[in-house]
């Protein structure tokens, strides 16, 4: 007798908020990936230091415009959507680096990997914290932190490798992350959305910038920590090949790319240190921790030394990563819950900035004083405006809830 009655079929067990990190990690690793490659396309296009600087810069612009005009689109259209839409344009810039047609395909993939920044950013960490169980909710926002700088420091590492031990040193970095890019949005089509509206799905609105009044007292000392702190990364991503080279005589690209790969995982340790830490007591200390690498980064330019700078790029690194969760918790708890979400993206602003002004400043002063004493000045005015933060936020803490 043939049993008709039906057996419900077991669920598919669907990807994680591990597969989402890994996503995340993966777009993200497009916007670093040229890093260790500028030098070559100095000398295939022909341009100076400060074209090298502003092609960097107008990523950052991408970032905020994506921040400002679509900084909220995921909690709308869900996580899904926007992910992949990030995956797309990630994808659409290393076409152009591939393309190699000059400065204009170089300008255009700088800015789409800026947008699919801006979108990752925001969309990668939520979906991570939306598909973690609650017992797990720690851990994925660790996976969220590792996935956003791990990508970022990936970016150059792999890149320099194969550029200085694999053929087509301007093609491969660009054809393995394409493969990657398609592997991130296979995994992307799985991942269950975690978006749903019931009723009727809000209007997309632009989240513009806004600082509401009564947070303001936290938000400038703690923005500006921020933009040192991103300027510190910027001078590394944009700068460092340069530095290396021409300072340092240091020529080789894979140790250029771990260079950089350095400076982001030391962030991310320092993330982790001022969950230790907490925000009050981290907010100063990292102050305190990126002038120690702000002046061994200094040192090492008036040294010529290699081991003073890879000092310089942990400790700066470690630094960073502290002061920058710490502000980000100290704003985010300041700020009103109606504007949390504006405010956040507010102090990303902020930060991006840190990531493109000053860096296109050093690329100025490296055409009429030399990368060496262009990386002095940049070093003073950092190590200056850390100093001031790190006072007025050791003598009047923000409140952290």
């Amino acid at each position: 007798m043939i049993d008709t009655e039906a057996t419900p079929a077991r669920p598919r067990r669907r990807p994680g908020y591990g597969a989402a990190a890994g996503v995340f990690a993966v777009g993200m690793m497009g916007t670093t990936l040229p890093t260790p490659l500028y030098g070559l396309y100095r000398e295939r296009i022909g341009f100076s230091e400060l074209i090298v600087t502003v092609v960097f810069a107008v990523y950052a612009v991408g970032v905020i415009v994506a921040l400002l005009v679509a900084g909220g689109a995921s909690d709308v259209l869900g996580r899904r959507p926007v992910l992949l839409c990030a995956l797309a344009l990630a994808a659409l810039s290393a076409v152009c680096f591939l393309a190699e047609g000059g400065l204009p395909l170089l300008f255009t993939g700088r800015v789409l990997s800026g947008f699919s920044a801006g979108l990752l950013s925001g969309t990668g960490t939520a979906a991570v914290l939306d598909l973690a169980p609650p017992e797990a909710r720690g851990r994925a926002a660790l996976a969220a932190t590792a996935a956003n700088m791990g990508g970022l420091g990936l970016g150059p590492l792999v890149s320099g490798l194969l550029a200085e031990y694999a053929p087509w040193p301007l093609t491969l970095p660009f054809l393995v992350h394409l493969a990657l890019l398609a592997v991130a949005a296979a995994v992307t089509l799985l991942l269950p959305e975690t978006v749903r509206h019931p009723g009727r799905r809000p209007p997309l609105r632009p989240q513009g910038m806004t600082v509401p009044p009564e947070v303001r007292g936290v938000f400038t000392p703690c923005a500006l920590a921020a933009f040192a702190g991103f300027a510190l990364l910027g001078l590394f991503t944009a700068v460092a090949p340069a530095f290396l080279a021409e300072t340092l005589g240091e020529h080789n690209l894979a140790v250029t790319g771990a260079v950089v790969f350095c400076v982001f995982c030391s962030s991310t340790v320092g993330q982790l240190l001022m969950g230790r830490l907490g925000a009050g007591p981290a907010l100063p200390w990292g102050c305190v921790v990126l002038v120690a690498g702000l002046l061994l980064v200094g040192a090492s330019l008036l040294t010529a030394s290699f081991p003073v700078l890879l000092a310089g790029a942990v400790t700066g690194g470690v630094g960073q990563g502290m002061a920058f969760r710490a502000a980000l918790t100290a704003v985010s708890s300041a700020a009103p819950p109606e504007r949390r979400g504006a405010t956040i993206s507010a102090f990303f602003v902020i930060a991006y900035l840190g990531i493109s002004l000053p860096v296109v400043g050093v690329g100025a002063l490296a055409v009429a004083l030399g990368v060496r004493d262009a990386g002095m000045v940049f070093t003073v005015c950092a190590v200056l405006l850390v100093t001031a933060v790190g006072i007025r936020v050791r003598l009047s803490p923000p409140r952290v809830a």
